[in-house]
């Protein structure tokens, strides 16, 4: 599944930094605006300790994790929504992400400039939203337009539905807030789905900081949360400078002993990765033989069958059956002749809703 993240902010705020972290690719990384011109783009490996457990209890031939895309995109500046600092390209990249990855500045630095002069992270979210918001505006009023004389004479309703929904997002975009916060149900944004809005996508605030905060944040941290509480919006605090010395490292055993002296857990970028994940509205099932252990992404809802069509499309077009354990039975018990044994290996249908997690074989016939 091709789904990707767009991680974007102000120039000079670590994006760049925090992408060569996440991806093998190597985005250049310099202290001046418009470093990134282009987007690059990374596939980064999901990090899941269950692909690792269930590996450790099969010793297949091939383990093949999940993955997700992320984009590094060129720095916004004010006036982008008109075109300044090459704005409408980076908003076309924008408008192509799923999902938005907002790298906010929260540290302090003499040596490191700023575009605007000072860190002031809840502005700098700002000036970003302003100029997507505008975006979104300009796309709203483009569409409304031509739904107004149908919508005023009354006598196609759908269009009058159209109209409607659009007057409700261009109200929240003029109020300063982004088209996420118009709160839509899911028939109302397919009445604006052909707009792809770019402040309608989920998103989550990646708060920079220094060293010295990477365990507890700063006040820089708890004034972008105060900002975005009510954006139903998540908030993950990193390092990206650390982060990119941990990636430098060559062992694991490194690494690890590196974490340890920081008195972190993990390295900051698996947590930005399953953050990711999650903010796409994805989950994971898993196939496991000897051959191979393999998860799949999914999207969150899916049924039987369509999980069925990742794997292959015939799989879905004939679906018969769905051989279904769920992941804590199988890793509790050993294996699937003993799930079998205690009737922990269920057999479901094409109404069948996956699971996060689940073990999964397929009978179809095509």
């Amino acid at each position: 599944m091709a789904l990707k993240c767009g991680i974007v902010g102000l120039p000079n705020v670590g994006k760049s930094t925090l992408f060569n972290c996440l991806s093998n690719a190597k985005a250049q990384a310099a202290n001046f605006p418009f470093c990134t011109i282009d987007p690059n783009v990374g596939t980064i490996t999901v990090p899941d300790e269950r692909l690792n457990k269930l590996a450790s209890m099969v010793n297949p031939q091939n383990i093949v994790p999940t993955t997700v895309e992320i984009v590094d995109i060129a720095g916004l500046v004010k006036g982008a929504s008109k075109g300044e600092g090459l704005g409408n390209k980076f908003l076309g990249n924008i408008r192509e992400c799923n999902a938005i990855l907002h790298v906010l500045r929260c540290f302090e630095d003499p040596n490191v400039v700023h575009v605007d002069g000072s860190v002031n992270p809840v502005r700098d979210k700002e000036i970003i939203d302003t100029e997507l918001q505008l975006k979104d505006l300009e796309s709203v009023e483009i569409k409304q337009k031509k739904f107004e004389r149908q919508a005023k004479t009354g006598t196609d309703k759908e269009a009058v539905k159209t109209y409607n929904v659009l007057a409700k997002v261009k109200e929240t975009l003029e109020s300063g807030q982004s088209a996420r916060a118009a709160n839509l149900d899911e028939k109302e944004l397919e009445y604006i789905a052909d707009l792809h809005l770019l402040t309608i996508k989920p998103v989550m605030y990646v708060c920079n900081v220094d060293e010295a905060s990477a365990k507890t944040g700063n006040h820089f941290v708890e004034e972008v949360k105060e900002a975005v509480k009510g954006e139903n919006a998540e908030i993950l605090v990193i390092t990206a400078q650390m982060e990119s010395e941990i990636a430098a490292l060559e062992t694991f055993e490194e690494k690890q002993m590196f974490l340890a002296e920081m008195g972190l857990d993990e390295p900051g970028v698996n947590k930005l990765i399953k953050a990711a994940y999650k903010l796409l509205n994805l989950q994971t099932y898993f196939t496991v033989g000897v051959k191979e252990v393999r998860a799949w992404t999914i999207d969150k809802g899916w049924k039987a069958p369509q999980a069925a069509g990742v794997i292959h499309t015939d799989f879905e077009k004939g679906f018969i059956k769905a051989e279904v354990m769920a992941y804590n039975d199988f890793t509790t018990l050993g294996s699937e002749v003993a799930c079998k044994e205690v009737g922990k290996l269920r057999i479901e249908g094409k109404e069948y809703t996956v699971a996060d997690g689940d073990i999964m074989n397929f009978r179809f016939n095509v």
